[in-house]
């Protein structure tokens, strides 16, 4: 490998922001330790991929860019990406899926102005990439990969070098994990001048690409991902990374989508701090480290900020479940008059909130069973409640608890 991270931190001079690292009062109280934020969502394009990619554009030789560069992306690569073109000069082609979202669309034109062009192709990221290398040797351009590659890593590891001239002294490292270009880039760094740094990857739960690889000893293929926690949901961990994260010993934790939504709210709400979900991955972890880092320096890199916020209703909804604060039912209520009202006084306590009532189905007079979704101030709840449907021989099925169920209906 040849990584020079500070031939990397030169080049970047004038173009990054060099982002805080913020002692957090809020979450330094909760772990009883000293909880620092890198705060790469305050980032120019919102996100540390602009290092990588403006790192990697600038270093390629003239032959390689004369034809301009491509890249696939529907998110924060893309936008790093049009920036770097714009400040460059250079000819950019981005490819992004066809439902990638208008916002997310009308930011990478706006960092690349008249220097990149836009192809929607493809309903998933996989089509849109295979496309864009295709386009890339068809037109002889040069495609610029989201994470695996070294001088992604070189630019990406830029972040640890403004960690350490802050707080020399750092106990632990949590970082966010998707296809390993900044876990692989900072840890490098941190085991070269902070050997005794504990590092540790945040990966979503619903897509643990750096775990199964981790147990196979090499890179695999996941059949399936959940890509809520979008801008670390990979189906593959990067070759190169994966073997670097081997190198630097690094230890990886699985984190639920759900705790991933609670710890967006709270950043918002205590700190006014607005993190995608793949930015919140690192602070979502403390809670499972909460004994080891008792009267540590611990640093939590803060990656991005690009959240829409149409999804602010998904991420409340899916911390509520998470919380156990809502709960889901398919409920077959008698066919009588008042059966509704009887469950309505006999079954919810005064502080039970339904937050959705439909019938799932009619027949040609009579209701099918209705989908009711029931919303509690405290998950303790949650057992007296099941008690009294038993108890008043409510026709019941827990949707929370059947998958299968759950996605189908709710």
């Amino acid at each position: 490998m040849n990584i020079e991270f500070e031939k990397a931190a030169e080049r970047l001079k004038g173009v990054v922001n060099r982002t805080p690292l913020q002692l957090n009062a809020v979450l330094s109280r909760k772990y009883n330790c000293n909880v620092y934020l890198k705060r790469e969502d305050l980032q120019t394009v919102r996100s540390y991929k602009i290092r990588g990619a403006y790192n990697m554009i600038s270093t390629l030789p003239e032959d390689k860019i004369k034809n301009g560069v491509v890249c696939a992306s529907a998110g924060n690569h893309a936008q790093g990406f049009a920036f770097s073109c714009d400040k460059l000069n250079i000819k950019g082609v981005v490819f992004m899926p066809s439902i990638t979202p208008k916002q997310k669309i009308q930011q990478t034109k706006m960092f690349g102005g008249d220097h990149i062009e836009i192809k929607l192709i493809g309903d998933t990221f996989d089509d849109c990439a295979n496309a864009a290398k295709e386009y890339t040797k068809e037109h002889n351009m040069t495609f610029i990969p989201p994470f695996d590659h070294e001088k992604i890593v070189e630019g990406q590891g830029t972040v640890a070098i403004e960690i350490l001239e802050d707080q020399p002294n750092v106990d632990y490292l949590f970082v966010p994990v998707g296809g390993g270009g900044l876990s692989a880039g900072v840890g490098l760094y941190f085991t070269q001048h902070s050997p005794n740094t504990k590092i540790i990857g945040a990966e979503p739960l619903g897509a643990p690409s750096l775990t199964e690889a981790l147990k196979a000893d090499h890179p695999v293929v996941l059949e399936s991902i959940n890509r809520f926690v979008d801008g670390a949901a990979v189906k593959e961990i990067g070759c190169l990374n994966f073997e670097i994260f081997k190198q630097i010993r690094g230890k990886c934790h699985l984190v639920d989508e759900g705790k991933v939504c609670s710890t967006i709210l709270q950043l918002y709400n205590t700190d006014a701090i607005v993190v995608e979900p793949a930015g919140a991955l690192s602070i979502a972890v403390l809670d499972d480290f909460k004994e080891e880092i008792k009267g540590k320096n611990v640093v939590c890199v803060v990656s991005g900020s690009n959240n829409d916020i149409d999804r602010m209703p998904e991420i409340k909804e899916l911390s509520l479940q998470y919380e156990g604060l809502k709960h889901y039912f398919l409920i077959r209520f008698a066919q009588r008059p008042g059966a509704l009202r009887e469950y309505l006084n006999l079954v919810l306590s005064p502080h039970d909130d339904i937050s959705r009532f439909e019938y799932v189905h009619k027949t040609n007079k009579e209701h099918g069973p209705a989908l009711v979704g029931i919303e509690l101030t405290d998950k303790n709840d949650y057992p007296p409640l099941i008690e009294r449907m038993k108890k008043y021989n409510i026709d019941f099925t827990e949707l929370n608890k059947d998958d299968i169920l759950f996605g189908y209906l709710v």
